[in-house]
């Protein structure tokens, strides 16, 4: 069998037990179409996803009992490109509880793991053969912030490679902090950054998602409790973070619960997007030449609480995964103006959480 020239989605269904699998599509980007080719069963609640970038392996979160008093596991698969069919080469202890975001440098050395529940992070070591190895490096956060029901103590909710592989952010909603780690790929440690080990948002902001922009001087944390994105301008030498400005995700007139989740950015670095849960939408912003961003408008993403997004690597296409609304909405990007456009069907798929592409 030829591979397909189209490119592979892989999307994780967050459910327990058999039915919990990580479908592979065919992503048709001509047309805007998703056609199943292959599920893989046997990982019980996967909820993140990543793909090494020679895309040999994916990784997942393994949560039988997501959240539970036991520690999660980081499970390795190797992919098989023909038919998106995986393999699962072995697993470990993410060393953490409700475990809900991984990366993997771009020389696929290590896996970062955030444990959101036990309010940590960990880097695995790779070996040569995809496998992951036991943890090298084990930072556990510690603090609060002011909101009483979901900061607490720390919440470590996702860790994102730097472009160089130099640096790793981890956002906390927790404790309202971006955590700036060094980021030895080759032996899988971090450390606390010496110019700068973190950055403070505005308490009960809940910085949630992390994403570099293409030009590797912009950074942008989306902030689940305030509903808002901050912007702010990075430097690749030292990892310091400057803030420079937050802008709202929500109408001004909108008054009930909502609460964001993921942000991503257009190829050519104009657009940026991001989820609203409650409000059940995305919102669309353009970027100027200094990172600053501007609100285009907000876009209905056609499902209940839109977790994950997904931007073709043509910049033409957004897929949104609205989880608990068990579907996968794709949506045309106008090129010149960034709006959003709903495109075809709906593809219905049980409680997608994460969308990674193949290519």
């Amino acid at each position: 069998m030829l591979q397909s020239a189209e490119p592979t989605l892989f999307v994780s269904s967050f459910v327990a037990g058999d039915e919990g699998a990580i479908r592979a599509y065919e992503f048709n980007t001509k047309a805007g179409t998703l056609k199943l080719r292959h599920e893989t069963t046997e990982v019980s609640s996967p909820f993140f996803l990543a793909v090494s970038k020679d895309g040999k392996f994916l990784y997942s979160i393994d949560a039988e009992k997501f959240g539970g008093p036991d520690d999660e596991e980081v499970a390795a698969f190797r992919i098989d490109k023909e038919t998106g069919k995986l393999q699962r080469l072995n697993q470990q202890t993410a060393r953490g509880t409700a475990s809900c975001y991984l990366d993997v440098d771009s020389k696929g050395k290590c896996v970062v793991v955030a444990n959101y529940s036990s309010g940590s992070v960990a880097a695995f070591p790779i070996s040569s053969e995809g496998s992951i190895e036991p943890s090298a490096s084990f930072v556990q956060h510690h603090g609060s912030s002011v909101d009483p029901k979901r900061q607490k103590g720390p919440n470590a909710h996702s860790i994102e490679i730097s472009p160089d592989d130099r640096f790793a952010l981890a956002a906390d909603l927790g404790i309202d902090k971006i955590l700036i780690y060094q980021l030895d790929a080759e032996s899988a440690t971090l450390t606390p950054n010496e110019s700068q080990p973190f950055v403070r948002l505005p308490p009960g902001s809940g910085p949630r998602h992390v994403t570099f922009h293409p030009n590797g001087k912009q950074v942008y944390v989306i902030n689940e409790l305030k509903n808002s994105v901050t912007h702010f301008d990075y430097e690749p030498e030292s990892g310091r973070l400057t803030e420079r400005k937050t802008i709202s995700t929500l109408p001004d007139d909108f008054t009930e619960a909502s609460y964001c989740a993921d942000l991503k950015i257009t190829p050519n670095g104009k657009f940026l997007y991001g989820t609203n849960r409650g409000h059940d939408s995305i919102a669309m912003y353009s970027i100027d030449e200094n990172g600053a961003l501007s609100l285009l408008g907000i876009e209905p993403s056609l499902g209940k609480g839109p977790q994950n997004l997904l931007i073709s690597p043509d910049g033409k296409w957004l897929l949104c995964a609205n989880m608990p609304g068990n579907n996968i909405v794709i949506f045309q990007i106008d090129q010149e103006t960034g709006k959003l456009t709903a495109h075809g069907d709906q593809v219905e798929v049980k409680m997608p959480s994460c969308l990674r592409l193949l290519q």
